[in-house]
């Protein structure tokens, strides 16, 4: 399985800033994706090829024109110096006020496009997630040629994005694109599968009132977890998406046992949906040393998810989203690869039109 990755996701280093604004830790940082190369490397898990370039269309199919603007001038604020390392929201709309006019202020603008404050707009910020999507691009495209699996090696996550806001750590929803450039290029129908920790709040909300679109998502009950406002099990799509959403919340916890039974179920739907493609939003921080997280799900836990994925038989591009135990994100990712490989060859074949 070859992977799409961009260089230029490193240059994105928010931690440090973070920290020096009174902010809480922060997971994303590039020493995870170096754990998930040197993993793919020693394994000799397949050819790792750098991201190509691609325009801003593919974005604008899933996210506003204004949203993206946005991100390009606030970064491009930075980048001249506005005095501060990152910028912040320091105000949202609360619901006795108004959305329209948008304020000039920039300050203002970050009450309507940020989510929550961990979700920092530096210099970098704009460049590396146009990078990252372009990494999912770049893969999509390898499996819209034929190959029968891709990776996108991600960084920043997408999940958490939706079509004007960013939150999370994310800022573009790479699995977004890439199921919409499936759809544009004539896919029919497409299935996105998320198995971060958390809820794929950006990704459900993208997809919400459309039928092309099976979204499922095993996470944590947002009762308990991040995103909270999104992820309940009530929350099955609406107008013509009515039935075309999954959600799978799980208690803190939860050990594989359970979240298996969740696999299962949500494996029996893309099933039934019968997809053409299938879009893995790949998240590894369900692994019980994950900071960001409490399931209790082990390494080897993650083969056997790549197996029944792989037991689909379906072309699957597998975009990485969460994974923050640097020591292990690399060995729960190539995991759940190498374990889906394992099963999809044959499963393949049998499933081929």
């Amino acid at each position: 399985m070859k992977t799409a990755f961009s260089v230029s996701t490193n240059h994105y280093v928010p931690a440090g800033a973070m920290q020096r604004a009174g902010q809480p830790p922060m997971f994303d940082v590039p020493e995870r994706v170096k754990s998930v190369l040197d993993r793919i490397m020693y394994t000799q898990h397949g050819e790792v090829v750098e991201a190509q370039h691609f325009g801003l269309e593919a974005l604008k199919r899933v996210h506003t024109a204004d949203y993206l603007d946005f991100l390009e001038r606030a970064c491009q604020t930075q980048l001249n110096h506005l005095g501060s390392e990152v910028l912040l929201p320091q105000f949202w709309p609360a619901q006795d006020m108004r959305l329209e006019p948008m304020p000039r202020s920039l300050a203002g603008q970050l009450g309507i496009y940020a989510g929550d404050t961990i979700a920092p707009l530096m210099a970098e910020t704009w460049a590396c997630a146009q990078a990252s999507a372009n990494t999912a691009l770049t893969a999509q495209r390898w499996v819209g040629q034929g190959e029968r699996s891709a990776f996108a090696l991600c960084r920043p996550p997408g999940h958490h994005a939706s079509a004007a806001r960013m939150a999370g750590y994310c800022y573009i929803n790479n699995a977004a694109v890439a199921a919409q450039a499936f759809i544009d290029a004539s896919a029919g129908r497409v299935a996105v599968l998320d198995i971060d920790y958390h809820h794929g709040n950006g990704t459900q909300s993208i997809f919400y009132d459309r039928d092309d679109v099976f979204f499922a998502s095993i996470h944590a009950d947002p009762m308990d977890d991040y995103p909270y406002f999104l992820g309940h099990a009530d929350e099955i799509g609406r107008g013509q998406g009515l039935g075309f959403n999954l959600n799978c919340p799980l208690p803190l916890g939860t050990g594989f046992n359970i979240w298996c039974a969740a696999l299962e179920h949500c494996c029996k739907e893309i099933s039934r949906f019968q997809p053409t493609v299938l879009v893995v939003s790949l998240g590894v921080d369900a692994h019980h040393d994950d900071p960001s997280g409490s399931f209790q799900l082990t390494s080897d836990d993650f083969i056997r998810v790549g197996q029944r994925l792989g037991q689909l038989g379906l072309p699957t591009l597998f975009v990485f989203e969460g994974g923050y135990s640097v020591p292990h994100a690399g060995v729960n990712v190539v995991n759940v690869l190498e374990g889906f490989e394992v099963t999809h060859a044959g499963n393949f074949e049998e499933n081929r039109p």
